[in-house]
């Protein structure tokens, strides 16, 4: 029984130490330099990636609307643009105002080829003001991306933040 009562004590005081331990080191922005947050950017379907979003943070239509395959599923927010022509010509334009006006910090970027698909998830801090309101938030990208006829193309998307 002794032992019975030492264990507990034992395996409550691992318990409390172990939920000390985790609770303290909630969720941390990271800065770019931790390698360990960034991988697969130096691959084809990496600096595709990389392309779509300057050539959107740019304001570089042509370029953005050439990186997507022509039946693109683009999700975000509450909303779906179920084409290339319909992002390029409905919500690409206020995307490319928006990110124009916002300082963009990645937090995480991987990239991983799989054969002729690849997928592509980050992180990333955005910052600005937009329409006289002040933005700071974490922002989500998950980009799919399909080898067609030998050029990396974005076949989905979704942002969240």
């Amino acid at each position: 029984m002794k032992y019975l009562n030492q264990a507990k004590v034992l395996i409550l005081f691992i318990s409390l130490l172990y939920s000390t331990v985790v609770l303290s080191h909630g969720p941390t922005v990271k800065e770019k330099s931790d390698t360990a947050l960034f991988s697969g950017l130096e691959t084809s379907a990496g600096k595709a990636v990389l392309a779509f979003q300057t050539a959107l943070e740019t304001g570089d239509a042509k370029t953005a609307r050439s990186l997507l395959a022509d039946d693109v599923l683009i999700f975000e927010g509450k909303g779906v643009e179920r084409s290339a022509e319909e992002y390029a010509s409905h919500h690409m334009i206020s995307d490319m105002r928006y990110l124009h006006a916002m300082t963009i910090v990645s937090i995480e970027h991987h990239v991983k080829e799989h054969g002729a698909l690849a997928i592509s998830n980050s992180r990333s801090r955005v910052k600005g003001t937009y329409k006289n309101q002040e933005i700071n938030r974490i922002g989500n990208e998950t980009i799919i991306l399909e080898r067609l006829d030998g050029d990396w193309k974005i076949t989905h998307i979704h942002w969240s933040n």
